[in-house]
């Protein structure tokens, strides 16, 4: 702890800790706190493509807006880690500029029609910009919707032409990293517990994963898909796991959600360490997991730089800066070997955050 949050805390003893820590937390995102960070991000070409080119770019945020610009934020659920920690990320860089902020979540993947009411009625409201965490690529498709206001993808691939900024990873990349991984183990005999199938990024992931193994010797002998749910990803584990005319997997790959299901099931089933685990993404439980070496492997997307970053780059479209492209953080890989040696502090949502679906501008008030 520093200097100050050790003053701070000794002239506040009635303080009760989780409290002071949230304090203390608000405080890191003042523009003072900000006016000499920098960003170590990726940009991405071509546009909205599956095999991408990257190159390195080093940002400096914003400080300050020009005015207090009100953002709404749309995005499919905050059921799990990953989008709490987007929402975090999005809530304390507009808290930091001054900015009004709404959230919509659409409440699963498979609310077109819910997503799509709330984008409309974000267009003829009171925002001047809109981030829009898509439940489908093909959202907007069919559609007679006219954006009257700027649109950035924020995390998921949105494919319309109107719509030339999208924040986030490459998930074909991640699905990559992962199969790279696997390639490397002498684990042969794999199964996906995948997400959505053709939502988010569950289709480039599995592609992504095929092509690093297209020429190892592992073989994908089930690939389950489910809306991002412990339960259900509990379910179609276990429907694997009593086919007992197939040899168990020895890996299993999935979401932080699944793999956060996985383990709860393997130690039940007397099967913890006998299959290795592999997550697509982080979650708290997957790095204490890893920790633990209870995880052999695991991408880290940055996702609360993903919405500090979202945030900061639809107020430069608001004040006339040019469309950014595909951009966002380097994909961090993680092991039970080099976690020492990884910056996380962009990586996930401190512990006690709960969601926040307000931001006021310039009052800095949050409201839950």
């Amino acid at each position: 702890m520093s200097q100050f949050a050790a003053k701070f805390e000794s002239l506040l003893p009635a303080l009760k800790r989780p409290l002071l820590l949230w304090l203390l937390a608000l405080l890191m995102f003042t523009p003072a706190a900000l006016a000499n960070e920098t960003w170590e991000l990726e940009q991405r070409s071509p546009y909205n493509e599956a095999i991408q080119q990257a190159s390195p770019l080093t940002h400096t945020p914003l400080t300050k807006a020009n005015k207090p610009w009100k953002l709404c934020a749309l995005v499919p659920h905050l059921k799990d880690a990953y989008w709490i920690g987007i929402d975090y990320g999005l809530a304390k860089q507009s808290q930091a500029l001054g900015l009004g902020l709404e959230l919509h979540e659409a409440g699963g993947y498979g609310n077109n029609q819910t997503q799509l009411a709330q984008l409309k009625s974000c267009l003829d409201g009171d925002a001047d910009a809109i981030l829009l965490g898509a439940v489908s690529p093909h959202l907007l498709e069919g559609q007679t919707l006219e954006l009257t206001k700027p649109v950035l993808a924020l995390v998921n691939q949105l494919a319309d032409n109107r719509v030339q900024t999208h924040i986030g990873v490459n998930w074909y990349q991640m699905g990559y990293l992962t199969g790279e991984f696997l390639a490397s183990t002498p684990h042969k005999r794999l199964a996906m517990l995948a997400g959505p199938e053709g939502r988010g990024g569950t289709d480039l992931v599995e592609k992504g994963v095929r092509q690093a193994l297209q020429d190892s010797q592992v073989e994908i002998v089930a690939v389950m898909h489910a809306d991002n749910n412990r339960n259900l990803y509990r379910d179609q584990l276990n429907l694997l796991l009593n086919q007992n005319e197939q040899p168990l997997p020895q890996a299993l790959l999935g979401s932080a959600v699944a793999i956060e299901a996985a383990m709860g099931t393997l130690r039940q089933r007397n099967l913890t360490n006998k299959m290795a685990l592999v997550s697509s993404y982080l979650s708290p439980d997957v790095l204490r997991a890893l920790k633990r070496n209870k995880v052999a492997y695991a991408n880290d997307d940055r996702v609360v730089l993903q919405g500090r970053l979202a945030v900061d780059l639809a107020v430069r479209l608001l004040q006339g800066e040019k469309a950014f492209g595909d951009i966002g953080p380097a994909i961090l890989q993680l092991r039970p070997d080099n976690l020492k040696s990884m910056q996380l502090d962009d990586s996930l949502a401190p512990a006690d955050f709960y969601p926040i679906y307000r931001v006021e501008a310039k009052g800095s008030e949050l409201s839950r």
